[in-house]
């Protein structure tokens, strides 16, 4: 069942941000960790310890650490293209179909995004930014409870089209047949079979087998973002990736089974998904709330929707559709369904969102798997500052500098002012020089 908040209530509870730090780790999980690494070691220790063995033995770590904790012993960690593309070719022709529309769909978005270098000659000279691609890129793939092809589509196809020359893809052992269709469909000369904090510290750090990368993306478990914090600064990273949300603001005009439908289809995720309703009407909160419970008796993963519900999830009733925009501009949602009369005008009114989805035919499902933009978007408030990603997240920028004669007389004198004051003679120096009568 899944509960029906006032907004006093909601603000308390399922709208509350923690920070990623401070969100509540399954006993399940610490007693694991405790099992494999000692009586009490946290996850974040058992990851440092983990990033350490990688970056002094290499392979020989990673071997071991897919032994100790996904109990698989791999001759190779690398699957070729030759096993990719069986992959793609044991696929059914329907599913190969879907793939193939998602991935061009994906590829056709970002190739319309603009990437302009520029320059301009106002300022004497010439001044401006020059656009460059990373030049390598590593790509975790969760494996976990359920396979993500389209995590793989939505992160490697972005970097293509940035025009990143290396991508290394890493996803945990024995990975899906769809994973290795997707990756033979993306171009890849092939991927690495290793999960968790390891994989981060091969990409990060570079092993006999696994190059090393320039920035990471990807989202993946608790040990994966842990370990994504913890190699930050050796290599970018596109964000720390927290439970996946998805926060509906709905009206009356609203279908409740609709509604309902998106609420599970979130909150199947994972037990920490956030799946939550914003609505003025009453009536529909009833109806959904109905819904939701009916629908639930028949999915595959009702367990993980039950625990999601019940303590991270909920229908919120506001007194209109201007307070249900205000909240979900407090709580920065990473999904932002938009099932109103007027999604345009609604529309208007939001500041934060990572995704937005405007009426009931645009639902989040499309945006999962073949709308066009990347799924991967920022979690646990951070689309206050952070975006999708996208093409930009594979660019760099170099600023530009190349003023001419005049300018440098013009300015100059100023830089050495500025330098003296603070007291870096040298800086000064340097620049008068250039304006000098001599140069000794």
């Amino acid at each position: 069942m899944i509960k029906i908040y006032s907004i006093e209530e909601a603000r308390q509870t399922i709208l509350r941000r923690k920070p990623l730090a401070s969100i509540d780790i399954p006993q399940s999980v610490l007693e694991r960790t405790e099992a494999t690494f000692g009586a009490g070691v946290t996850p974040a220790q058992a990851v440092a310890r983990i990033l350490t063995s990688v970056l002094e033995d290499g392979d020989q770590a990673l071997k071991h650490w897919s032994v100790q904790l996904d109990r698989v012993e791999l001759e190779t960690p690398f699957i070729g293209s030759e096993e990719l593309e069986k992959a793609f070719n044991s696929l059914s022709v329907e599913l190969r179909k879907a793939m193939i529309n998602s991935a061009e769909r994906i590829r056709l978005f970002h190739k319309s995004q603009p990437i302009p270098s520029w320059e301009t000659t106002s300022l004497g000279g010439r001044l401006g930014q020059r656009l460059t691609a990373i030049e390598r890129v590593g790509v975790y793939v969760p494996g976990g409870t359920a396979p993500l092809p389209s995590s793989l589509l939505m992160s490697v196809i972005p970097a293509q089209v940035a025009g990143v020359s290396q991508i290394v893809v890493c996803t945990p052992p024995a990975p899906h047949a769809s994973i290795l269709a997707a990756a033979y469909l993306s171009g890849l000369q092939g991927l690495f079979q290793i999960g968790g904090a390891q994989a981060i510290a091969a990409m990060a750090f570079g092993t006999q087998s696994v190059p090393k990368v320039d920035k990471i993306v990807g989202a993946g478990n608790l040990f994966v973002t842990l370990a994504k914090q913890q190699v930050y600064g050796t290599v970018g990273l596109d964000g720390l990736a927290g439970p996946t949300e998805t926060v509906v603001i709905a009206d009356h005009t609203a279908h409740p089974a609709w509604v309902a439908a998106d609420l599970l289809a979130q909150a199947e995720h994972d037990v920490l998904a956030s799946a939550i309703l914003l609505t003025p009407d009453e009536n529909l909160a009833q109806a959904v709330q109905i819904n939701v419970a009916h629908q639930m008796e028949t999915l595959s993963r009702a367990n993980v929707i039950a625990q999601s519900l019940s303590t991270r999830s909920g229908i919120v009733l506001t007194p209109d559709l201007e307070t249900a925009a205000e909240l979900a501009n407090e709580y920065a949602p990473e999904h932002l369904c938009l099932s109103v009369a007027q999604p345009e005008s609604l529309l208007l009114q939001i500041r934060h969102a990572g995704g937005l989805f405007l009426g009931e035919s645009s639902f989040e499902v499309l945006g999962d798997y073949v709308a066009g933009p990347s799924h991967v978007m920022p979690t646990g408030g951070t689309a206050r500052f952070a975006s999708p990603l996208n093409v930009l997240d594979f660019l760099k920028i170099s600023s530009l500098i190349a003023l001419d004669e005049g300018s440098v007389r013009e300015l100059a004198p100023d830089a050495a002012l500025l330098a003296r004051l603070e007291g870096l003679t040298a800086h000064a120096s340097a620049a008068e020089f250039r304006i000098g009568d001599d140069d000794v």
